[in-house]
C-alpha cells in the first residue's frame, strides 16, 4: 500500500469546537449537493461515453482481424465448458442446492436447532444489540470531543491514489496523536492554509470559525469546516467550479458549450492549473492569496468567494507565498523562474522588489521575530536570508545577508519557530531534518536527524508557547511524527534561555509520537549526524526506506 503526506499545518489550541457536530443534510444542503453531483455526473458520463466509443471501435477492429479458425476454436472451447458444467450439476445435484425442503418435503433442515434461539418480533428491541436511549449519542459525542489543551494537525495525504485530509488530535500531556476524522478530496493535496473566518454555507452571523483552504492538482480551491465531521462537500469552492455551481440557470447545452470552450489560458477570475501555495492574511481576515502553476497569484475575497485581483509577477510556476507580519498588504512570492518578489497588493501594476536565487524556489518565509528579513530555500539545498530594506536594483545584483548549504538535495520543508527566536528547521528529500540556530546571523546546526517518514515534504513547529518545541514531520512514507525537540540535550542548552518555561533536563528521554503508534524511535545502529552541535547520548537514528 503506497501513501505519502504532501503538506501539513498546525491549528492552535482552543479554536476547534469542543464537540464537533455530525454532518446533517437538510433540504437546502441536499439541493446544493445534487447540483454538484449532477455536474460531476454529467462530466463523468461524457468521459465514459467517449471511452466506450473508443473501446467499441477497437473491439470491432479486433473482431474483423480474427481468422475463421480462431473463431471455430473458441466455439469448441465454449461447448466443452458447457458440457463440463452440466456433468458437475448432475454429479453433485447442484440444481437442487438451494431447495429449502428436505427429502420428505418437510421443513428446512438448515436451522435444525432454531427452537433454542431467542428472536424478537418486528418493533421489539434486542437488549444485546441496542443501547439504552441516549447512551449511544453520549458515547459518540465523547469520542469526538476535543479538549482546549489539544492541538489539531491537518495533513494532506494520498493513499493508493485516493486523496484526503487527515485531521489529527495531538494530546501533548498523553504523548498521543490520532486521526479524529478525514475529508475526501478530488485530487492530490499540495497546500493547506488554516482560516479563522467562516466561509460559505452556514457562515451567516458567525465571526470566527475553524476552516481550512486546500489547494490540489485541480485549479479550484476547496474550503472545509473542520468542526463538522463526515462532511460530503466543501463549504465553498474558489474558482471556476464555484462559479459553475452558482450558475445553475444555464441549460445543459450551454454547459456543454462552456465546457468545450474552456481553455488552459490564464485569466483574472480563476486559476486554470494546480494550486501550489496558499496564504491567509491575518490582519485582513477576508483575504486569501493563492499561487498556481498557471504563473499567476490571485487574491480572493472570502466574504464573496470571488477573485478580487490577479497578478503576473512571475514567468514560471509560482510555488510559495507569505504575507508580511506587519505590513499587511505586502506579499512575498517565489517561483520556478528563480526569483522572489515582494510587492504591495494594492498596486497590481507595480512589479515590486525582486531577488534572484541560484535554483527553483521551494519555500519562503518572513522572519516573524524581525520582519525586516526573510528566508528562501531552493531546489539545490540552499537557504538564503535577505534584508528587505536592501532591495537590489536588478535581480542579478541580489546579495543575501548569508547563504547556507543546508542539504545536498532540495530543501523541501522549512519553518521558523514562532515562539523561540533564532530557531529554524529544514527538511529535505535526502530524508533528513536539521535544527539550526541562526542567532546573530551566524547559522550553526544543532542536530540532524533522519526520521522514519521517507523524503521530507513538511516540517512545522507547533504554534502555542506550551508546545513550542514540538515539531511535526511528514513525508513520502505517509506517516506523521511529532518530535519533542526539547528532549534533545543540545537543543535545550541552546534555546532554554530564550523560553521562560522549559522541561527539566534530568532524566529526559528522546520523545517522538506517531499516529497510532505508542513506540519511540527505532534504531538501526547507525550514529546520527550531529555536525555543529552535541546531541544527547540517547539519540537514535531512523531506518531509511
Amino acid at each position: 500500500m503506497s501513501s505519502m503526506i504532501t503538506t501539513t499545518t498546525w491549528i492552535r489550541r482552543g479554536v476547534a469546537a469542543q464537540f464537533p457536530t455530525k454532518y446533517e443534510i437538510d433540504e437546502e444542503e441536499m439541493e446544493r449537493i445534487s447540483k454538484l453531483a449532477r455536474q460531476q455526473l454529467e462530466e463523468a458520463q461524457e468521459d465514459l461515453d467517449e471511452a466506450k466509443q473508443k473501446e467499441k471501435r477497437e473491439e470491432e477492429e479486433d473482431v474483423d482481424a480474427m481468422d475463421e479458425d480462431e473463431k471455430t476454436d473458441e466455439t469448441r472451447k465454449e461447448d466443452k465448458t458447457t458440457t463440463e458444467i452440466d456433468d458437475d450439476l448432475k454429479e453433485y445435484d447442484l440444481e437442487h442446492y438451494d431447495d429449502d425442503e428436505d427429502e420428505e418435503g418437510g421443513k428446512s433442515i438448515l436451522f435444525g436447532n432454531v427452537k433454542s434461539l431467542a428472536y424478537y418480533k418486528p418493533g421489539e428491541k434486542d437488549p444485546y444489540l441496542e443501547l439504552p436511549e441516549g447512551q449511544e449519542e453520549d458515547e459518540e459525542r465523547e469520542e469526538l470531543q476535543i479538549l482546549p489543551t489539544d492541538n489539531l494537525l491537518v495533513a494532506g495525504k494520498v493513499e493508493d491514489e485516493v486523496a484526503h485530509l487527515e485531521v489529527y488530535v495531538y494530546e501533548d500531556s498523553e504523548d498521543n496523536l490520532y486521526v479524529h476524522h478525514d475529508i475526501m478530496l478530488p485530487a492530490i493535496p499540495l497546500c493547506i492554509e488554516w482560516l479563522d473566518i467562516p466561509v460559505g454555507r452556514g457562515s451567516e452571523g458567525r465571526e470566527t470559525g475553524n476552516f481550512v483552504a486546500v489547494g490540489t492538482m485541480e485549479p479550484d480551491i476547496e474550503i472545509w469546516d473542520l468542526d463538522i465531521v463526515d462532511c460530503l462537500y466543501p463549504n465553498a469552492i474558489l474558482g471556476q467550479g464555484g462559479e459553475e455551481n452558482e450558475n445553475e440557470s444555464s441549460s445543459k447545452s450551454d454547459k456543454k458549450k462552456k465546457k468545450k470552450k474552456s481553455s488552459k489560458k490564464a485569466n483574472d477570475n480563476y486559476h486554470v492549473d494546480a494550486v501550489l501555495a496558499l496564504a491567509a492574511n491575518r490582519q485582513h481576515r477576508n483575504l486569501l492569496a493563492s499561487a498556481s502553476a498557471d504563473r499567476t497569484v490571485k487574491l480572493w475575497d472570502l466574504t464573496t468567494t470571488k477573485c478580487a485581483k490577479s497578478y503576473t509577477h512571475h514567468t514560471d510556476k509560482v510555488c510559495a507565498l507569505d504575507w508580511h507580519p506587519k505590513e499587511s498588504t505586502v506579499l512575498l512570492s517565489g517561483s520556478y523562474d528563480r526569483t522572489v518578489v515582494a510587492a504591495d497588493m494594492r498596486a497590481p501594476e507595480a512589479q515590486g522588489a525582486r531577488w534572484a536565487v541560484s535554483s527553483d524556489v521551494e519555500n519562503l518565509r518572513w522572519d516573524v521575530h524581525d520582519p525586516n528579513f526573510f528566508y528562501v530555500t531552493t531546489d539545490n539545498g540552499m537557504v538564503y536570508r535577505y534584508d528587505v530594506r536592501n532591495a537590489p536594483s536588478t535581480p542579478s545584483a541580489s546579495k543575501a545577508l548569508w547563504t547556507l548549504q543546508a542539504h545536498d538535495s532540495s530543501v523541501s520543508a522549512f519553518d521558523i519557530n514562532p515562539v523561540i527566536p533564532g530557531f529554524i528547521v529544514t527538511g529535505s528529500t535526502d530524508k533528513q531534518v536539521k535544527l539550526w540556530n541562526i542567532q546573530d546571523d551566524k547559522p550553526s546546526m544543532i542536530v540532524s536527524r533522519k526520521p522514519d517518514v521517507g523524503k521530507i515534504f513538511s516540517a512545522t513547529f507547533a504554534p502555542d508557547p506550551e508546545v513550542s518545541f514540538r515539531l511535526a514531520v511528514a513525508g513520502s512514507k505517509g506517516v506523521v511524527q511529532v518530535w519533542d525537540t526539547s528532549t534533545n540535550g543540545a537543543v535545550r542548552r541552546t534555546f532554554a534561555s530564550r523560553l521562560p518555561a522549559v522541561a527539566d533536563e534530568a532524566n529526559i528521554q528522546e520523545r517522538t509520537v506517531q499516529a497510532n503508534d505508542d513506540s519511540s524511535d527505532s534504531s538501526d545502529g547507525e550514529e546520527p549526524e550531529e555536525e555543529g552541535g552535541d546531541g544527547d547520548q540517547g539519540w537514535e537514528s531512523m531506518d531509511e526506506d
